[in-house]
């Protein structure tokens, strides 16, 4: 691991000390949780690896880590919503990131269009027999991806 991040050696070190020991999975991904740093709102869910971690860190702008593309993502660097970053936090055993964040553009952080990655929501109680059906929180979409991303592969994979 890299030289700026400290080897984890005690859950002391680790749960209350000062050093950055981020505990990474075995495919070397740590999950991170992106939310709007005025209102709150969870924009996504993504993954990153050292290096993402490494440049978000330098650059003040997230870097995440693509499974699908199995590289490294500038979030924003095609569409122009880059999301700065106002404030990063790491949880108590130092496997999850937290970054707070104002994104660019429009505001959206979603390849989908929609402001947030969270966009549709889940009924609470009884299983249906049926697939569950999913409820629209986002009306409408805040870019046309097409427009934005053209061409480009969509990562979401089957």
């Amino acid at each position: 691991m890299s030289g700026y991040f400290a080897k984890r050696q005690t859950i002391k070190q680790v749960e209350e000390g000062n050093e950055l020991a981020p505990k990474f999975d075995e495919r070397g991904l740590i999950p991170a949780v992106t939310t709007d740093y005025e209102s709150g709102e969870l924009l996504m869910h993504g993954y990153m690896n050292a290096d993402a971690l490494a440049q978000s860190i330098t650059t003040g702008e997230a870097h995440y880590f693509s499974r699908s593309r199995q590289a490294i993502w500038h979030k924003g660097a095609t569409s122009g919503l880059v999301q700065n970053i106002i404030e990063m936090r790491i949880d108590d055993d130092q496997d999850c990131v937290w970054l707070r964040v104002r994104v660019g553009g429009n505001g959206a952080s979603c390849h989908v269009g929609y402001r947030s990655c969270f966009y549709r929501s889940l009924p609470i109680g009884a299983l249906p027999d049926t697939p569950i059906a999913l409820t629209y929180e986002e009306q409408e979409k805040v870019f046309d991806p097409v427009a934005v991303y053209g061409d480009a592969p969509n990562p979401t994979k089957l």
